[in-house]
């Protein structure tokens, strides 16, 4: 026998031999794991000096062409549209500089294991989501169904968004753009601006107007807008493409989609370090305000903004990490992937805050000279001697003032005349004041009228808006292959189904079910699934992950999995943070989330075009009961495979366990069979009856080998269709 076996291995070892193997595993055969857990012994390197047979070319489950391809997925997955539109502005409204503090800690202490765990669990069992939850504990096998829902829901309304985008991004190759001026309508001989427009902004008129051609309420639907029809059709189609042969054709266009975003944020936060404000809006974003970092609030939203930057939960990480080989070192792939994701978000957050500093600016001055009208006050003081011409400093030029010209003389003012200061009527117009404003705006608003607003006034507008929405394009379009992979793999794991028909299908039924947000209306159920869909569902799902792997599994035998799986024991301070403080940070996440979500009131913004604003409605009662419908069939399935599965109403689907899973432990099946012979100094008919092959990690007084064998009919372990009498088994502290 080689040296570098097993069995020689184990006769210098102290370690424990806890189970007996021999040949349980036919090829064809399927296993039966009612009770099982997942067994992820086997997995280590190949012996040295033997080839290394590759799962994938065994059963045929795709592979990866490189790591580059993989890491540029799970990177393209996780930075999405939230890095740009959601994160700048929480940053702004949870104490700026200070933020990045609380996120920084809870991306270390849920952000990075919670991923390190969905990455193992996918890479070693190499199932979809649905697959990984039935072989981990069978009767939380609905964790994987719960998260195949939430994905659906998700990407019903995400693909609109892109639909969004690809409008504008035809709409930007003219000159001027379309939204940079408010239009003109005739009246008869006069020709006036549009009073929506005029009492709004000229991009904003163009968002809700000429884009979206919104409703006043979510009540009138108003029929199909046929131009965002199009575009989501197009959306899809694109999409489609790119996941119609899996990872072939999904990790191919990863290649441009994961990194022209980057491209373009390093192209605009270098042009717009060159604008006048752009210094002034990265000043106020990273001035701390270090007594907002103690809010609870700002904890719970840093808290929720790790847990969805990451994609946990969604199914996208363990389907891609599902197609890698099991010697993979997953644990450097979770680390990388999670500061990439921070660090894009550091990126993306400069070069919101430059451009929205460069529109403050230009906001500031006009405010100067015409919405506060300061200047003319000024100006009309003087001229009836109210105030002295001897205030005003002598380079001030009224003609072309200046926000800092303003500002100078304002001070002076206030100062010279403070007791009559206030009959004035001066306003100070600060800029920090218009740099609040901007930030202010989150999601479609930062997106579409804002940063939209800002380019108008870069010269050459139309060139930086073409790049501008092409990036919106492919961030979304990396989330959404994530997204569909998320729902086609654990499918296609379970049922004998062709790649390409389940894709068409599930984009074709995706496109009509998305023919809800293409309605004139189709914004506000856009926010509702946006609120409702996801947030609540997700958070349960993954704290159920945690669960079952840390306590119903064992954190212990976890670790030990690890080890055979990666060939080196991750850092102890993993079993704390999955076993305690994981699911204790996720526990006060769920409590905030139903408290924040029983003290707001359901509703959403709507657009009044009389008032040419938003304003808050509450949802009516039949939009009350989709909002909770959501909730409720997004999370059905826990209870409902649960409760079959505990009176075995449900196959476990044991018959779906991955080929060359069970070849990866059948070829260990008889080394260890004479391992277990060598130690106990049993004949080949003496050998006990065949018992999977897992290896548990044994901690303190754990039960010994002999007794294990002996006492092989009343273990309550794994592998139940071995077993006379199964039983659940025990968690493992």
């Amino acid at each position: 026998m080689p040296k570098s076996s097993k069995v020689t291995q184990r006769e210098h070892s102290n370690e424990h031999v806890t189970e007996s193997v021999a040949d349980l595993l036919a090829l064809e055969a399927p296993m039966d794991y009612k009770s099982s857990q997942m067994s992820m012994a086997g997995g280590g390197p190949p012996p040295i000096g033997k080839p290394d047979i590759s799962p994938d070319l065994e059963d045929g489950r795709p592979a990866w062409n490189s790591k580059l391809q993989y890491i540029l997925a799970q990177v393209g997955f996780s930075v999405g549209l939230g890095n740009v539109w959601r994160f700048p502005y929480l940053c702004q409204k949870n104490g700026g500089g200070a933020y990045l503090v609380p996120y920084f800690i809870l991306l270390i202490l849920i952000g990075i294991p919670l991923f390190f765990l969905e990455l193992a669990v996918g890479q070693r069992i190499r199932r979809g989501s649905i697959g990984v939850w039935n072989y981990v504990c069978p009767r939380l096998g609905g964790i994987g169904v719960s998260s195949l829902m939430v994905c659906g829901f998700v990407g019903l309304y995400y693909n609109v968004i892109i639909g969004w985008s690809i409008f504008y991004f035809f709409q930007s190759f003219q000159y001027p753009l379309p939204w940079s001026a408010c239009p003109i309508r005739k009246n008869g001989t006069q020709s006036i601006v549009e009073p929506e427009c005029e009492k709004s902004s000229a991009t904003t008129y163009y968002w809700y107007r000429e884009t979206l051609d919104i409703t006043s309420t979510i009540a009138d639907s108003g029929g199909l807008n046929w131009r965002m029809t199009l575009s989501l059709l197009g959306a899809w189609i694109i999409v489609c493409l790119a996941v119609i042969r899996g990872i072939q054709s999904s990790g191919r266009v990863m290649y441009f989609s994961s990194l022209f975003p980057y491209l373009v944020l390093f192209c605009f936060l270098v042009r717009g370090m060159f604008l006048k404000g752009a210094v002034d809006g990265i000043a106020h974003m990273f001035t701390p305000k270090l007594e907002i970092m103690l809010e609870p609030q700002v904890w719970r939203e840093a808290a929720t903004q790790v847990f969805f930057a990451l994609g946990l939960g969604f199914g996208g990480v363990i389907a891609f990490s599902s197609y890698n080989k099991r010697d993979n070192n997953c644990h450097f792939d979770a680390v990388l992937v999670s500061f990439i994701n921070f660090m894009t978000s550091i990126l993306a957050t400069l070069v919101v805050f430059a451009v929205l500093g460069f529109k403050a600016n230009i906001m500031n001055l006009m405010s100067v000279l015409f919405s506060c009208r300061n200047a003319e006050k000024i100006l009309g003081y003087l001229n009836s001697n109210v105030l002295s011409q001897d205030l005003i400093p002598p380079h001030v030029n009224f003609s072309h003032l200046s926000t800092s010209d303003y500002a100078e003389m304002y001070g002076v003012i206030k100062i010279v005349k403070e007791d009559s200061f206030a009959q004035l009527g001066l306003e100070p117009c600060l800029l920090e004041d218009e740099l609040n404003k901007a930030g202010a705006v989150q999601g479609t608003g930062l997106a579409f009228i804002a940063f939209t607003e800002a380019m108008t006034h870069f010269p050459g507008s139309p060139f930086w808006s073409v790049m501008f929405f092409f990036m919106l394009i492919n961030l979304g379009l990396g989330s959404m292959i994530g997204t569909m992979t998320g729902i086609t793999t654990p499918i296609l794991d379970t049922f004998k189904i062709r790649k390409e028909v389940l894709t068409v299908g599930c984009c074709i039924v995706a496109f009509f079910c998305g023919l809800l947000f293409v309605q004139r209306s189709g914004n506000y159920f856009v926010t509702m699934f946006d609120d409702y869909s996801a947030g609540l569902p997700l958070t349960i799902v993954v704290i159920l992950e945690n669960v079952s792997v840390a306590w119903i599994y064992g954190t212990k035998r976890f670790m030990q999995d690890l080890e055979d799986m990666l060939g080196f024991r991750p850092c102890i301070v993993y079993f704390y943070l999955w076993k305690y403080v994981s699911p204790v940070c996720l526990i006060v996440l769920i409590s905030a989330s139903v408290v924040e979500m029983a003290i707001s009131p359901p509703g959403y913004n709507a657009w009044v075009q009389d008032l040419a604003m938003e304003r808050f409605q509450s949802y009516p009662p039949w939009a009350l009961v989709m909002c909770f419908a959501l909730i409720i069939v997004a999370m059905l399935p826990l209870p409902l495979v649960f409760i079959a599965r505990h009176f075995n109403w449900l196959p476990d689907g044991s018959n779906k366990l991955s080929v060359s899973y069970r070849k990866s432990l059948a070829k260990e099946a008889s080394t260890l069979e004479d391992e277990t012979r060598f130690i106990l100094g049993k004949n080949p008919s003496e050998a006990p009856s065949p018992m999977p092959s897992h290896r548990a990690y044994l901690g303190p007084g754990s039960t010994s080998p002999v007794e294990l064998i002996t006492n092989s009919t009343s273990i309550s372990g794994y592998g139940s269709g071995y077993q006379t009498n199964p039983a659940p088994p025990k968690s493992e502290s």
